[in-house]
């Protein structure tokens, strides 16, 4: 193993982690975002759109993340539509991101709404409070508390997945390694310092969510 190689690399590939972690924490808010909405909607099963968002959520859960990067980067690039004409890779690696991880979002928070006990719900509704109360004051606060686990595990496979931006030329961190790798054939240390650093990344969410549940957990 090449250690000169490795400290040579590690300010460069730190460099590119920046991009890494902002397209996580970009995916992360619109995910979320779309998963608590899409969720909601499943929870009171509102009629037309729950089924339309049933298959939303199984295409996005069933199909490789890859697969669908494509499809929106090359797919949907080569349509004419002037948007996605003009889409950059790295938006592209965003939507892919969202739309895949709102899916698996969607359903965490599916289960977490049910595990509240309807009958909060009715108590609410006997002192006079509104559905929108009902469900901000009453049953999300304690779902999320439960989702917490498997968020935080969303947001982990978002910094993971987020490597796959290499394949359209997106400079984050496994595209640094790559490079690096090419010019010196020293591959094996340059995706060494590069697990590496998607380690400590989780290591850092984990102890992120530990503290967020401590916190939670105290307020009930």
């Amino acid at each position: 193993m090449d250690f000169e190689f490795i400290v040579k690399i590690i300010p460069q590939l730190i460099a590119a982690t920046k991009h890494t972690i902002s397209l996580a924490i970009l995916s992360l808010i619109i995910s979320l975002t779309l998963a608590i909405i899409i969720s909601s909607i499943i929870y009171y099963n509102v009629k037309i759109i729950t089924p339309i968002l049933k298959v939303y959520v199984s295409f996005f859960r069933g199909t490789p993340a890859l697969c669908q990067l494509y499809l929106i980067y090359f797919g949907l690039g080569n349509m004419g539509i002037p948007f996605f004409a003009k889409m950059t890779g790295y938006t592209a690696v965003v939507i892919a991101l969202s739309l895949n991880m709102s899916a698996y979002m969607a359903e965490n928070l599916r289960g977490a709404l049910s595990s509240v006990e309807k009958g909060q719900s009715e108590a609410g509704i006997s002192i006079g409070m509104s559905s929108l109360q009902i469900f901000s004051l009453v049953v999300f606060p304690q779902a999320f508390r439960v989702a917490v686990p498997s968020l935080s595990n969303s947001f982990v496979d978002l910094v993971k997945g987020s490597s796959m931006a290499f394949t359209i030329g997106v400079a984050e961190l496994m595209a640094s390694a790559n490079m690096a790798g090419i010019a010196t054939y020293n591959f094996f240390e340059a995706f060494f310092v590069a697990a590496i650093i998607y380690w400590i990344i989780t290591i850092f969410i984990n102890f992120l969510q530990k503290m967020l549940e401590k916190r939670l957990n105290r307020a009930y």
